[in-house]
């Protein structure tokens, strides 16, 4: 799984995902016919169909930035301030260590919120909401090296390595690495080509789903898939029914979520290709998110949509877990999807 490894580990915030386009046209550049770079810096590829005439385009996004931070202000002493890019939960940013994207390399530091140590926390200590305006990055370097090698906006993002647990896969930016890595393995696994397939690696997902948008308007597809992780609360302290996924329990086919309305000719077909190949899948409504296909389905006259989902516990955490066999899962209906979605129904209900 290194280039799983190589996604996850790589740092590339929303407008900051030059690392990861090199890593996907590493991939791609042997096995599409044509690429491009947009003015928004979504890395787009096309594979031509191997049949049918005047074939339909069909459009996979899947977003390669992570949620992350820019750096503010830079204190007296050297630490840094952040503005953050994307959701965070304040809990899940305690004493965690972070790549500082520096003008001469890479720089790592610890990030921590400005409160005191538990020794001497008084109760009205212990009780304080935190909020992200409350962390700052600590280099332990001298201020004047800090200020000459960082500056307003400089990238900075969790750091966490890769690591197989058990059946799964964790690290931090598997939200949405795993499914570049979808992508790639897919379209390098299709044995034919029921459309002109437009791979399309997108940026800026995780501050409005801005990136999927200008790609798509530039594509012009006919249909759409997302590939996305989705929530996978099925831990203690979560109700059966707010779990939306279980991890192992296969692929996620989304039928909605608060973004789009996945076509039902899509959603339909879907499940019978995955019937058909015997993978493992369930079903996907989430209460409140979105994805790439929110942006996708809107341009010029509209765009049918689905979204292939991979489960996900801890989302938006430095310990996002996969499952190894859903994440092969979403590998085989994609690519089942490009030799056979073009025969889908797209009619209207």
């Amino acid at each position: 799984m290194q280039l799983l490894k190589r996604l996850c580990e790589a740092s590339g915030i929303p407008g900051q995902e030059g690392r990861l386009r090199e890593i996907v046209a590493e991939e791609l550049d042997t096995v599409c016919d044509e690429s491009r770079v947009d003015g928004l810096g979504n890395l787009i590829y096309k594979k031509a169909a191997t049949k049918g005439k005047s074939p339909k385009r069909l459009m996979i996004a899947a977003h390669m930035d992570e949620i992350g931070f820019v750096v503010s202000y830079v204190e007296e002493n050297g630490m840094l301030r952040l503005v953050p890019l994307g959701g965070h939960d304040p809990r899940n940013m305690v004493a965690q260590r972070v790549t500082v994207a520096g003008k001469r390399g890479d720089l790592t530091g610890v990030m921590y919120p400005g409160v005191k140590p538990p020794h001497i926390q008084t109760d009205a200590d212990r009780n304080k909401t935190l909020h992200v305006t409350d962390f700052v990055v600590d280099l332990y370097l001298p201020a004047s090296r800090v200020k000459r090698d960082v500056e307003v906006g400089t990238m900075v993002t969790l750091q966490r390595d890769f690591a197989e647990i058990g059946n799964g896969y964790s690290c931090k930016a598997l939200d949405n690495r795993v499914a570049c890595y979808v992508m790639i393995e897919a379209i390098k696994a299709a044995k034919s080509f029921g459309f002109d397939t437009y791979a399309v690696a997108t940026s800026q997902e995780e501050i409005g789903v801005r990136g999927a948008g200008v790609s798509a308007f530039g594509v012009e597809p006919d249909v759409g898939v997302a590939l996305d992780t989705t929530i996978a609360a099925d831990i203690p302290g979560v109700p059966s029914h707010e779990r939306v996924t279980k991890l192992g329990g296969g692929v996620a086919i989304k039928l909605m979520d608060s973004g789009s309305i996945s076509h039902s000719g899509l959603v339909q077909h879907a499940k019978t290709l995955a019937t058909r190949r015997k993978i493992k899948h369930q079903m996907e409504i989430l209460p409140r998110g979105g994805t790439d296909a929110a942006a996708i389905q809107r341009i010029r006259a509209g765009v049918p949509v689905v979204t292939i989902s991979i489960p996900t516990r801890y989302i938006h955490t430095s310990v996002e877990l996969v499952d190894k066999r859903d994440v092969q899962g979403a590998v085989r209906l994609l690519t089942a999807f490009i030799e056979g979605g073009h025969r889908a129904d797209l009619a209207l209900v």
